[in-house]
């Protein structure tokens, strides 16, 4: 009996140290994605004037990256698409850059994609979300197909991502929230678990490739 209840205790023991030794981790695991996040963040905002090019300057050159990914429209609608995401990324003091990542791997910059659940667009918006925030963001809802017009794809998309960031407070949990939805990401924290980072990674790859050629966020 007594060898029993030694056997128990040991157990019991070592159940209560693993435990603690996964929340060790757990949390270890969350710092180092805050971190992270606050780089993205100050690379996002954090500007030095001196290699910053005009506006002008870095539309032009977002047209041309948009040109290499052999998007088939029209250049005057590849600068209407490239304007809509360097101002409103701007207007939420986003890297354009990091958006442009998110677009690509969301929709390989099709206008026209929808997703099996739904998303429409070039930043795979739902409608279901998008109804609820077109009105704030100065879009008259015309049903589902408002999300296939590039401009009101972006706007919406991005005021969303916006959104995520000032939710969660960190730019990597809202890609996590972008990626699952807000609902979802909240029930894996709560559970102490670390979202799946495939397709994390894949956006920021796309991001530091995209740091690499094109330039940082202009002059007004």
């Amino acid at each position: 009996m007594a060898v029993s209840v030694i056997l128990v205790l040991v157990f019991l023991s070592c159940t209560i140290i693993l435990a603690k030794l996964n929340g060790v981790a757990y949390r270890d695991k969350v710092k180092k994605e805050e971190a992270f996040s606050q780089d993205i963040f100050v690379n996002s905002i954090g500007v030095s004037q001196r290699d910053t090019a005009t506006k002008k300057e870095v539309v032009r050159r977002i047209t041309e990256y948009l040109r290499s990914e052999n998007i088939a429209l029209q250049d005057k609608k590849l600068r209407i698409i490239s304007e809509m995401v360097y101002r409103e990324s701007m207007r939420h003091n986003i890297d354009y850059r990091l958006v442009l990542a998110l677009m690509k791997i969301e929709s390989n910059f099709r206008h026209d994609a929808v997703s099996e659940k739904g998303a429409r667009g070039l930043l795979q918006v739902k409608p279901s979300v998008a109804k609820f925030v077109a009105e704030d963001v100065g879009i008259r809802w015309e049903g589902d197909e408002t999300l296939d017009q590039p401009k009101e794809n972006i706007r919406i998309g991005i005021h969303v991502f916006s959104k995520l960031i000032g939710d969660f407070q960190s730019i990597t949990m809202a890609l996590h929230a972008y990626h699952v939805g807000p609902t979802r990401l909240r029930e894996l924290l709560a559970e102490e678990k670390v979202p799946e980072k495939r397709y994390l990674n894949l956006v920021l790859n796309e991001y530091d490739r995209n740091i690499t050629i094109l330039p940082e966020p202009g002059r007004q």
